[in-house]
């Protein structure tokens, strides 16, 4: 037996809210269109119809399943809901009748539809999508304006998205009657069920033109480039994503149009490390400077020059803070800081004076 309770991830004493709530992220989650678990999602939206419902709530609270009306036929009986025990079903001779459990449940899921219920499909809707885009290091300093070209379903011009041939007519589907869904009436030993689908005329529109558009072919689109103008916000990082709606692919027959989901990814710098709003940098020094101290010169990420003071005495792998010179705080004015590791140069070959000075420091205990 099903626990939908379970399903959901909620507690018995759930509000509706809550149960709402829970249902809409577990389907986002694991809608197929989106790479989910088409099976889990069916799982899913069962659960929510019985649990979405006061009355089949409150019969599933107290018997663990729910029992509804299926269109049986006279001295059938009351029909069978998603709780409905199957295996426990007997003949008239009181003995168990013999089928295919898995079988069955495969023909009632592809016959009824997740949860039983009769649901319409948004098939005029155009698919998102999702693109990646990848910037250097510096142009994250600073708000950017890009123009990307996609090539997609755009909404057809001739037609102005409609499907229909210019200055012609478009009636209701004959075979629907402008509803978009058709029954289907099907007979098995259980009785005669009725099923709701697809208006395969129309294709679900409920209407169709009187002249089909002699580009589109009547769907009201086509695929070409398209010019799309995007922001890009200063401090975005690796994996961000931005959203633009209505820029995904075109919908059908002036459908609305899908979502535009841009992946961003920060190319490597060769000299500047990110993490998170702070850069760092490494800087070689001389053995002299960093014994005596000194001022040298750092590059920034903006490409200017900065003083940096060396103290006296300074080790090898000493890192020095420069407040305010990293990456802005995305969608924000505060900027991260700037860490410069001194790494001393120990040279390699040293010429006939520096060797006599530096017998000369050794002397004198340096």
């Amino acid at each position: 037996m099903k626990d939908y309770y379970q399903i959901l991830g909620v507690s018995q004493s759930a509000s509706q809210e809550e149960i709402k709530k829970a249902y809409r992220k577990l389907a986002h989650k694991y809608h197929p269109d989106k790479g989910g678990n088409e099976k889990k999602f069916k799982e899913i939206n069962e659960a929510y119809q019985i649990l979405s419902d006061r009355d089949k709530k409150a019969q599933y609270d107290r018997f663990d399943r729910v029992v509804e009306g299926a269109g049986a036929e006279p001295g059938f009986g009351q029909g069978f809901g998603p709780g409905f025990d199957f295996g426990s079903f007997w003949s008239k001779s009181g003995e168990k009748t013999e089928f295919d459990l898995e079988d069955l449940g495969e023909m009632f899921e592809d016959f009824f539809g997740t949860g039983f219920s009769r649901t319409k499909r948004n098939l005029k809707r155009g698919k998102d999508i999702e693109v990646d885009l990848e910037i250097p290091l510096e142009q994250t300093l600073s708000e950017q304006k890009r123009e990307i070209f996609l090539y997609k379903m755009v909404a057809c011009s001739r037609c102005q998205g409609k499907g229909a041939e210019p200055r012609t007519s478009t009636n209701e589907c004959f075979s629907c009657r402008g509803v978009g869904e058709v029954q289907q009436i099907r007979r098995t030993f259980f009785g005669s069920f009725t099923k709701y689908v697809i208006c395969p005329g129309c294709q679900g529109e409920g209407q169709k033109p009187e002249k089909p558009c002699n580009v589109c072919k009547g769907e009201g689109r086509i695929r070409d480039k398209d010019s799309i103008k995007i922001s890009i916000p200063a401090g975005v990082d690796s994996n961000q994503i931005i959203k633009i709606s209505g820029k995904g692919e075109a919908g059908k027959k002036g459908g609305k149009p899908g979502d535009l989901y841009i992946r961003i990814l920060i190319k490597s710098h060769p000299v500047f490390k990110r993490q998170g709003d702070d850069l760092y940098l490494k800087v070689t020094i001389s053995l002299s400077r960093a014994a005596l101290g000194d001022e040298i010169e750092v590059l920034t990420l903006e490409g200017t020059k900065i003083l940096l003071k060396v103290p006296q005495g300074t080790e090898s792998g000493k890192v020095l803070r420069v407040p305010q010179k990293g990456i802005p705080h995305f969608s924000g004015y505060v900027r991260g800081n700037l860490y410069v590791e001194l790494i001393i140069k120990t040279p390699k070959k040293i010429t006939k004076k520096q060797k006599e000075l530096l017998e000369k420091l050794k002397e004198e205990g340096m």
